[in-house]
This record gives C-alpha cells, structure tokens and sequence, in this order.
C-alpha cells in the first residue's frame, strides 16, 4: 500500500504562487509515472503535470510555463510550483503514483489539496 498526502494549497490571488507538496509512505513500487491532477466543480480530473519513468517532466498545455513538477527521491517527497495562477487554475488538486504491481499498473492517489485563485 502506497500512502500519498498533500499538502500546500489554499486561496491565492490571480498572479500569486503556491507551491504544493506530496509526501509519499508505505510500500515500494517500482513507479510508471508520477505527477498532479486536478478536478475542478463539475469537471472531469485532468493531468496537470508528470514525471515519466527516471526524470522526463509532461506538462499540459495549458500550465505549461507557470507550473513545475520536481521530486525528491530522498525525501520521497514530490512538488509542484505554481506560478503566475490564474482563476481558471482552482480546483482540487492531487498527487498521483502509477506503479507496477501484480504484473499490472496500478494508480494510487492522494485525498487532495484544494487551491483556489480570485481574481
């Protein structure tokens, strides 16, 4: 079992930063990716930004150049710097690991952070 728990969200102007945390326990998996979703009221969940396999870095269009996924593997510790938010932004966010177990790929979550941007 993998435990995920975020931390670092809260209400922030359009323009501010936040940076957010996932500090994972329990059970060592050989990890398929890492990364932050994020669900919006009445929106599907949505990736926001991945590590692929070792340390290649996804992001989606639409943070791409604000937001920054790093990780730290001593730590087991994963952030996400968020910057320049915007109001289209807030949502709940989550930390995610996708890890082989059993043969297969399995995906554990976090019980997530709320962030929310006024503008």
């Amino acid at each position: 079992q993998v435990r995920l728990v975020e931390s670092g969200g809260d209400l922030v102007q359009a323009g501010g930063s936040l940076r957010l945390s996932c500090a994972a326990a329990g059970s060592t998996f050989s990890i398929n990716t890492m990364g932050w979703y994020r669900q919006a009221p009445g929106k599907e969940r949505e990736w926001v930004a991945l590590i692929i396999t070792g340390s290649s870095t996804r992001y989606a269009d639409s943070v791409r150049g604000r937001f920054t996924i790093s990780k730290d593997n001593t730590n087991h510790m994963m952030y996400l710097q968020m910057n320049n938010l915007k109001p289209e932004d807030t949502a709940v966010y989550y930390c995610n690991h996708n890890v082989w177990r059993g043969g297969g790929l399995y995906d554990y979550w976090g019980q997530g952070t709320q962030v929310t941007v006024s503008s």
